[in-house]
């Protein structure tokens, strides 16, 4: 069946009965993309124009360093930045724009010093935290704010609750958002779990899939113990979560005041039985894993218009919630009764070329300088607490 571009012109020939179904087909064909969720997306809306920016822009980001992660074997994720760094620099600079970069090192006290005395006309903030120290991504984001200038991405606020992976389970659960079931092992005894088996166990304050193997599943209460300690020795924590072994859906939301969602993104597993489905941290960093191998993403995701208007109010509602602005990731998996529940919500989420949010913006129609061009504009058309 051909489909008539809308705007188009249509020549109906025919009696009035012809007329009228033609006039039904349309109106049932724009009824189906409403619901299913295109409405939220307008490329022209997002790409927009290049609004001037007197003074530059200054891309604040973390400088790899050898530390924690490294000596954990997970420094690929760190150093990951750079890539980001570098493709925002050069999209920045096709649009015009003066940049410079800045690298922070540890200690956090002198890097908001760094920040603080800066002048600039934006900061576009790519930074990601210090290692083994989760809490300096919320806290240069914070001394960022403090300098009035204005800032790409997320308030610290959103980035420090997004950064408590209990925190914000309890806070989604409050608001009637479905979350897989949790336990806080933080002074938890020895008695029962409250869930069942099977269970992930993750690091309670980290991202980018740190801490996260095949491993990470547990069938038994011996593996759940001996991963909750693992964690909590390495990372400082853990949380407990139900295994939800669904549909993996990633969903980019950009804006301020008016919310898009671009193109759902979903994760396909075609691993061996002896592997969960689980985005580890081998199937974000090393090619030569299987994990890696039998992880890909599919953008846009094959999904019904009633999923899709399931999905999009959902994410819609969780970057309210959490205080986001300009743009922030909220990840889904559904479970087996067809509902969706959020299993992670990332307010910085990683913005090189080759990653999720640039795969979105191009499914949606957006060449990467576009979608950095939009992030720019949404920054300084100022933030959704200022409507």
């Amino acid at each position: 069946m051909s489909v008539i571009p809308f705007g188009s012109r249509v020549k109906v020939w025919g009696n009035a009965e012809r007329i009228c179904t033609t006039f039904r087909v349309l109106r049932q064909l724009a009824a189906g993309l409403f619901k299913a969720g295109f409405h939220d997306y307008n490329r022209d809306a997002v790409k927009g124009k290049i609004l001037p920016c007197p003074g530059g822009v200054t891309i604040v980001y973390n400088q790899p360093g050898g530390g924690g992660y490294t000596a954990l074997g997970e420094g690929l994720a760190e150093s990951g930045v750079l890539e980001a760094v570098a493709a925002v620099a050069a999209a920045l600079r096709e649009m015009g724009y003066q940049t410079e970069r800045l690298a922070l090192n540890p200690p956090l006290k002198a890097a908001t010093s760094v920040v603080s005395s800066l002048r600039t006309g934006l900061f576009f903030n790519l930074f990601e935290g210090f290692e083994g120290l989760p809490d300096s991504e919320a806290a240069i984001a914070r001394a960022i704010e403090k300098t009035g200038i204005s800032f790409t991405g997320c308030p610290p606020e959103a980035i420090a609750l997004a950064g408590d992976k209990v925190a914000a389970a309890r806070l989604l659960v409050e608001a009637g958002i479905a979350v897989p079931g949790f336990w806080d092992v933080t002074g938890a005894g020895d008695g029962e779990i409250p869930l069942e088996l099977p269970c992930i166990v993750k690091p309670a304050g980290e991202h980018a899939s740190h801490g996260l193997s095949e491993s990470s599943v547990v069938t038994d209460m011996a593996s759940l113990s001996h991963k909750v300690a693992e964690l909590q020795e390495r990372y400082g924590g853990a949380i407990v979560e139900e295994f939800i072994d669904g549909r993996e859906l990633s969903v980019l939301v950009m804006g301020n005041r008016t919310l898009r969602v671009l193109p759902v993104s979903e994760i396909a597993y075609d691993l061996p039985p002896s592997l969960p489905r689980l985005l580890t941290f081998d199937a974000k960093w090393r090619p030569e894993s299987a994990y890696y191998r039998g992880t890909s993403p599919v953008c846009p995701a094959s999904l019904s218009p009633a999923e899709l208007g399931a999905v999009v109010p959902i994410a819609k509602r969780v970057f309210r919630l959490f205080g986001c602005s300009g743009y922030a990731r909220v990840d889904l998996r559904q479970d087996r009764e067809g509902n969706f529940r959020v299993i992670d919500v990332n307010p910085n989420p990683d913005l090189s070329p080759s990653a999720g949010a640039a795969r979105q913006a191009c499914a949606g129609g957006l060449k990467y300088p576009q979608f950095i061009a939009a992030i720019v504009r949404l920054a300084l058309e100022g933030r959704a607490d200022e409507s």
